[in-house]
């Protein structure tokens, strides 16, 4: 027994074993609607020192891990915060702000002198209320109500809460670390704000100049952004405030310069995969569950820290109502939104237990209002937010041309297609073709020849000729159209870049490329080919996966949500393909089960409006369908469709093809035709269809 009690101290067997527990155990408890994280927890306390012993909360290496898994947990929050939601309407944010941040922080100082804390842990226990994490706002991304202002302000707030809750548990820890005179206070609050202005404004400098210098250099700049967290941290510890208050302002700082690059989502999945999960499964180390039970039962301290900040939260949320004349679905909006507390919360709970100063009932109160307000929050939002009246409901001032794909003489419209697959070729080829032919365009079919240290190699010698066979069948497939073709052959020192260069040379108004199956450890983490393209191009980018010939396809569906002008790139590009084969384009619009007769009735009557304006010449079916699963509704209408078109969103993902994971399922199980438009890097973002998924870096 002993002997094996030892084997599972090494260190490779404890790595091994929590590798197998983030694998496996939020898969299997989220089969129950239990969130990834409650299981973490559990199996910590499972295979923990008052279980199965498998794991020690003694152990350096799983130490070192929950440590980094701490620090990644408060940088993530950072860098999610929506910097520009906040610019958009800073002053009411810092408004509510401060109502969500003061009201909670006196309910919890009152909650805690009420049982016996002295002052310092009080306040303390105050800056746990005060903050709050935006479970909700997948879900009111994906029913269109980002842009009310209700919604907007309750997430510009977020930067003010998190800042000032972790700026009072760093004064707090100061104070608790001993002889604490008027005069320390002072330069503690002195270093800290000039530590801040360095990290805030010195690490955004240098983030902007080093990305702006390395290019595509993905790698470094991971490590630039990796840096940033330590430094920050190491920084904080130096002024004798807490680490996870620089990892938090290391986040914020890199924000912009990162902005929604490939990079952030590499520092994101490996967070959310491995050193955030490792946090919560030490975490859940530290139940002790008799403890746990004794300290729940005597339930007034559990009961007044959950009561406490449900009822704190509601009456910030409503002295916002009045101040700026919200209705009464928006309060409740504002209230479920910023009542989740996850990660900056439970955090701040740890930091403030390994220093003594909260004992382990709060510890434990804690847990259990994660547990309480990450399912309460979210289920409130899920019944008021469908009701929202958001700013793009009327037609906005059209930005994007109503003829998207329109050239002149001197910029025809043009189509490249990178040709790889002779298998695939023939239809991508066809539906360039189609879409050229309609708006009097050309296609430039694209080979790339990998560049080798010699020019002289078999190598490339052999690419060059399986190249220029690919271009002789492009040519020919196009001539049989009657489009003008003009293949280009390439030698460039990597496919993705040489396809964006070329197009960007070539002055592109699409891209039309394969979509391959994506395989192996290395493309989930680095990506591959269609991620750098779709970050790259300067132009949209359609990826398709086409089981028939383009030119037979007479049934086009088009989900769409917002109806805000950004989404008319989508529907334009089904009328291109519809008005090219003389063929039907019903556009789709999931609204939530709940809404009324009345609502389905004015959203179709906006959706054709906003057509008439996007696209004049397309006499689209209007489809508004209520129901609770975004997949299943689109995966019903497409079974009378010959193609489905989506749009690819440039937003955060676990890694790979910067779509959805609601688009990843649609596309994986639709049986037929399926298109995805990945729009420029500099075009706003519309929604089609949303992250749903319950990731533990969103929760942060």
């Amino acid at each position: 027994m002993e002997s094996i009690l030892k084997f599972f101290e090494e260190p490779i067997v404890s790595f091994a074993v929590l590798l197998a527990v983030i694998l496996t155990v939020p898969i299997l408890v989220e089969r129950f609607r239990i969130p990834g994280l409650v299981g973490l927890l559990a199996a910590g306390v499972v295979l923990g020192p008052n279980g199965l012993h498998l794991l020690q909360k003694e152990s350096e290496t799983l130490s070192l891990l929950a440590e980094i898994g701490l620090l990644y947990l408060m940088f993530v929050s950072g860098l999610e915060v929506d910097i520009e939601e906040f610019r958009r309407k800073k002053y009411r944010s810092i408004g509510y702000g401060s109502l969500t941040f003061a009201i909670p922080l006196i309910f919890g100082t009152v909650v805690g002198r009420l049982f016996g804390f002295d002052w310092n842990a009080s306040v303390l226990i105050g800056s746990l209320f005060a903050s709050h994490t935006l479970l909700a706002y997948p879900m009111v991304s994906r029913l269109g109500v980002v842009s009310n202002e209700a919604v907007t302000v309750t997430i510009g707030a977020t930067i003010f809460t998190d800042v000032g809750s972790l700026l009072v548990l760093a004064i707090c820890i100061g104070i608790n670390a001993g002889d604490f005179t008027a005069t320390k206070l002072a330069i503690l609050l002195g270093s800290l704000a000039i530590y801040s202005v360095v990290v805030l404004f010195g690490f955004d400098w240098a983030g902007r100049q080093f990305f702006k210098r390395t290019g595509d250099d993905e790698g470094n700049q991971f490590l630039f952004v990796l840096l940033a967290i330590f430094l920050a941290s190491l920084g904080a510890q130096l002024i004798g405030v807490e680490k996870i208050v620089g990892a938090f302002l290391a986040g914020l700082a890199v924000n912009d310069a990162v902005g929604q690059s490939p990079v952030k989502e590499k520092v994101v999945f490996v967070g959310s995969v491995l050193f955030i999960p490792i946090f919560f499964v030490n975490l859940g180390l530290l139940i002790d569950i008799p403890a746990f039970i004794a300290s729940i039962s005597s339930i007034w301290l559990t009961l007044a820290i959950v009561t406490g900040l449900i009822i704190s939260k509601f009456l910030a949320a409503y002295g916002a109502k009045l101040l700026y004349r919200y209705n009464q679905d928006e309060l409740l909006t504002m209230w479920s939104m910023s009542m989740p507390q996850v990660g900056a919360t439970l955090a701040a709970t740890l930091v403030g237990y390994r220093a003594g100063m909260l004992t382990e009932g709060v510890l434990n109160s804690v847990i259990v209002l994660m547990l309480v307000t990450a399912t309460l929050g979210p289920l409130i939002t899920s019944r008021v937010a469908p009701r929202l009246i958001t700013s793009d409901t009327t037609l906005e001032p059209d930005t994007t041309p109503s003829n998207w794909g329109a050239g002149t003489t001197d910029h025809p419209f043009t189509v490249v297609v990178p040709v790889y697959n002779p298998k695939t070729e023939q239809y991508l080829i066809e539906m360039a073709a189609l879409l050229a032919r309609y708006e009097s365009g050309r296609i430039v079919p694209l080979a790339i020849a990998t560049a080798q240290a010699n020019m002289d190699t078999p190598t490339i010698g052999a690419a060059m000729e399986r190249s220029e066979a690919l271009l002789a069948n492009a040519k020919a497939v196009s001539q049989e159209i009657g489009v003008e073709a003009e293949p280009l052959l390439r030698i460039d020192d990597g496919i993705a870049q040489g396809i964006s260069r070329a197009s960007r040379e070539q002055d592109a108004s699409l891209i039309v490329m394969g979509w391959g199956r994506r395989t192996g450890f290395r493309a989930r983490i680095f990506g591959n080919v269609l991620d750098s393209v779709l970050w790259s191009s300067h132009c949209p980018v359609a990826i398709t996966r086409l089981l028939n010939s383009p030119s037979t396809m007479q049934r086009i569906l088009v989900p769409i949500d917002n109806l805000g002008s950004a989404s008319s790139r989508t529907v334009q590009f089904a009328q291109m393909l519809a008005a090219a084969n003389q063929a039907t384009v019903t556009l789709l619009h999931i609204t939530d089960r709940r809404a009324s007769a009345g609502k389905r009735a004015w959203t179709e009557s906006q959706l054709a409006m906003s057509v008439a304006k996007w696209a004049p010449q397309l006499k689209p079916e209007i489809q508004v369908v209520s129901s609770d699963n975004v997949v299943t509704a689109i995966l019903q209408a497409a079974k009378s469709c010959d193609l489905v078109v989506l749009r690819s969103l440039r937003r955060r993902t676990n890694a790979g093809l910067d779509i959805s994971d609601v688009t990843t399922q649609v596309a994986q199980q639709l049986t037929c035709s399926v298109v995805l438009l990945g729009e420029p890097q500099r075009s706003q973002p519309s929604v089609v269809v949303n992250p749903t998924r319950d990731q533990l870096a969103t929760q942060a």
